[in-house]
């Protein structure tokens, strides 16, 4: 068991940050393993699930709870996309995020990356998956910068 928390915790450093493995991941989480291969496949949090492991690649996909975790320290996570107050309600319900309408992006984000999406305030939206970079989400004027996958109001 001690070997898959400090994969875990590995992982989400890589993929959050340095140090947010042990922002996400407290000493008492419970890993649940898949059936079939026997590898990591959830990471829970008193029953509530924090993160699922993509069996593709090996990262996180982010649950709302896992997200709210991070963005508590938004200074050590790097995977936050900040959008314009005025298409909160939108992406809360689970719309995608278009590049017009992101105010800021955090510099690592990078195609294809797990993504926090809050609204100027600070509060969290919505988690998904990006769809550009974080130059482009902040340049462009077109097109869809994040798929959002579940949003708060969902």
């Amino acid at each position: 068991m001690d070997h898959d928390v400090q994969r875990i915790l590995s992982v989400a450093d890589y993929q959050f940050g340095k140090g947010a493995g042990r922002l996400l991941f407290p000493r008492n989480v419970k890993i649940e393993y898949s059936k079939k291969t026997g590898r990591i496949r959830y990471v829970y949090l008193n029953d509530a699930r924090l993160a699922t492991m993509r069996p593709t690649d090996g990262l996180f996909s982010l649950s709302l709870v896992g997200a709210q975790r991070l963005v508590r320290h938004r200074d050590r996570a790097k995977c936050i996309v900040t959008v314009k107050n005025d298409v909160a309600e939108f992406v809360a319900a689970g719309g995608d995020v278009f590049a017009v309408h992101v105010v800021n992006a955090d510099d690592e984000i990078r195609s294809k990356d797990e993504v926090i999406i809050v609204n100027e305030t600070g509060s969290i939206l919505a988690v998904g998956r990006a769809v550009l970079s974080s130059e482009e989400m902040t340049a462009f004027k077109r097109g869809v910068a994040v798929r959002v996958r579940r949003g708060t109001r969902e």
